[in-house]
Formats: structure tokens, C-alpha cells, sequence
């Protein structure tokens, strides 16, 4: 079936076509969203947001990009609206994986042998945050493309469609990126952050 087929059926309401969307692209949208928000939870919500979203809007999708290429951009837009509006309540975003209703990181069992120590979980996870409060301090430009370049590992050709840019402008903003994440991290670790 090709996507004007599947367009088709998702317009007239198929439940089928719409499980069929769903499982498709809910791991794409899942992980698209994690590479901004860092928060699994945060990721499913915005996931279920986005697919309403397509849902709703559907009979807008003009198709001069592909379909996954307009789900990318509602994953983006819906990840940064989040970013933004955890900035207005909170006063900072939330870097922490996972976490139970109480807020508390889960526990992790640290008697299997494959796992490290805590000394070096607490390392990982303090170098987790430092790069993450190093994207998130890019220019929201840069950010969404060295996201999509580096967690979702997207082609500059596709990047520049998402974003409705260049490709040379999408090379243009991870040279940057790239350049900024190098000057922050040096840095934070040259004072030891």
C-alpha cells in the first residue's frame, strides 16, 4: 500500500490504518521526543499528543514531503513546546531518566555483575546532564538539528526537509553546533563543573 492509500484510509477513519500509523511511527515519535525532553515519560506523553495532532489534522498534510518527514516536524514542534513550557513552570528542564510517581530515580539492582558500581552510574549520569544542559543551552535552531543528527542519526537531506531548510544551512547549524557544544563542554570541564 502506498502512502496516498494509507492517507487515504487514515481520512476515512479506518481503525486499522490508524493502529497501522501508530505502530509504525511510535517509535520514531518516541525517540525523536527523548532526544529533546531526556525523559521517557515526557516522551510518550508528547507521543500521544503528536498522534492526536496527526489525527486531527490530517485532511492539512499537503504531501510535498513525505509523511514521516511532517511527523518529524510535529515531534519537533510538540518536543520544543514542551521544552518551553517545563522552562516557565519549573525554571529549569528536567535532565533525570526515568523516575516512579514519588519522583525518585527507580533503584537499580547492583548485584549484577554487568552493571557498574555507583560510583561510575554517578559519574555517567552527571556527564549525562552536563551534555544536556549543553544542547539545551544551543539556539533552538542548532538544538533540533544536532538532535535529529545525533539521537535519531537523520541524513542532512532529511534534517533540511524537517526543518524546511537547506541542506547547506542544516550543514551550516551542526558546524555550529557542534562548534558551541565544543567551547561549553571544554568549558565546564576545564573548571571542573
Amino acid at each position: 500500500m502506498n502512502e496516498q492509500e494509507v492517507l487515504n484510509l487514515l481520512l476515512a477513519g479506518d481503525p486499522a490504518a490508524i493502529r497501522s500509523l501508530v505502530d509504525q511511527y511510535q517509535p520514531l515519535v518516541i525517540r525523536t521526543a527523548r532526544g529533546f525532553v531526556r525523559n521517557t515519560e515526557d516522551a510518550r506523553d508528547i507521543a500521544q499528543e503528536v498522534f492526536i495532532d496527526i489525527l486531527t489534522n490530517l485532511h492539512r498534510f499537503k504531501a510535498q514531503s513525505g509523511l514521516s518527514t511532517w511527523i518529524y516536524r510535529i515531534t519537533v514542534n510538540r518536543s520544543l513546546n514542551h521544552l518551553r513550557s517545563s522552562k516557565r513552570r519549573q525554571g529549569r528542564i528536567s535532565y533525570s531518566d526515568d523516575h516512579d510517581d514519588s519522583g525518585r530515580s527507580e533503584t537499580m539492582n547492583l548485584r549484577d555483575p554487568g552493571q557498574k558500581n555507583p560510583a561510575e552510574l554517578l559519574e555517567q549520569k552527571e556527564r549525562s546532564k552536563i551534555l544536556h544542559d549543553a544542547i539545551q543551552s544551543l539556539p533552538e535552531k542548532q538544538q533540533v538539528a544536532f538532535t535529529l543528527a545525533e539521537y535519531d542519526d537523520l541524513s542532512y537531506k532529511e534534517i533540511a526537509e524537517i526543518m524546511s531548510l537547506s541542506i547547506s544551512s542544516v550543514e551550516s547549524l551542526l558546524f555550529r553546533a557542534r562548534k558551541n557544544l565544543q567551547k561549553k563542554l571544554w568549558a565546564c570541564y576545564k573548571k571542573s563543573c
